[in-house]
């Protein structure tokens, strides 16, 4: 019955004192935070503790009525998430975001590359390589709207909401990121082609 109720209902009922609840809210949302945060920090363990503080903070909020219902949980989830990661950034004065480690995990394919020959996996992991060396030449406000888009899959709404910016704002960033990213590749002659 929890799994059809909407966010809403479930933090009515948790604040009600049904644990169960906000259990519920973690499962749902587990995988798009987690995911966001893993983007910024590639420290396994310093993700994991980020995505608790996430979860804490979000408890807290809720218990002292500090969350008002506006049909934006996960997006209000989202910004508490981004905010501890520039906490973080703060603390340990590091700027750089994206990693350039070439045996770190793969940012744009969670597809398996087993079925592969050596060939085509050498290519992809050029390109997957040369896809994170430009993001990570992108000005902040742009690299952080294609991180978001493309990593965590979220929409142009979502990014907004987290962002603190207009709908077409977030739009404006991607484009222009995209612009810089094209003319970076020629400036580079990067092709970014599969065949």
């Amino acid at each position: 019955m929890k799994k059809t109720m909407s966010d809403y209902e479930l933090i009515e009922l948790f604040v009600k004192g049904e644990q169960s609840c906000f259990e519920e809210l973690i499962r749902r949302h587990k995988n798009k935070v987690f995911a966001y945060i893993s983007l910024y920090i590639r420290d396994q363990a310093l993700a994991e503790d980020l995505f608790q503080d996430t979860f804490l903070k979000v408890i807290q909020s809720v218990k002292s009525g500090k969350y008002y219902d506006n049909g934006k949980f996960i997006s209000w989830v989202m910004r508490i998430a981004h905010n501890l990661i520039i906490d973080h950034f703060r603390r340990v004065k590091q700027l750089n975001t994206v990693s350039n480690d070439d045996y770190e995990s793969d940012l744009f394919n969670s597809k398996k590359l087993a079925e592969d020959n050596i060939e085509d996996h050498l290519i992809k992991r050029q390109i997957q390589k040369d896809i994170r060396k430009l993001i990570s030449q992108l000005p902040d406000d742009q690299r952080e709207v294609v991180i978001l888009r493309h990593y965590s899959g979220l929409s142009f709404k979502e990014i907004a909401d987290i962002t603190d910016v207009s709908i077409n704002t977030a739009l404006g960033r991607m484009r222009y990121a995209l612009i810089n990213m094209r003319k970076m590749m020629e400036e580079a002659k990067i092709s970014l082609t599969f065949n």
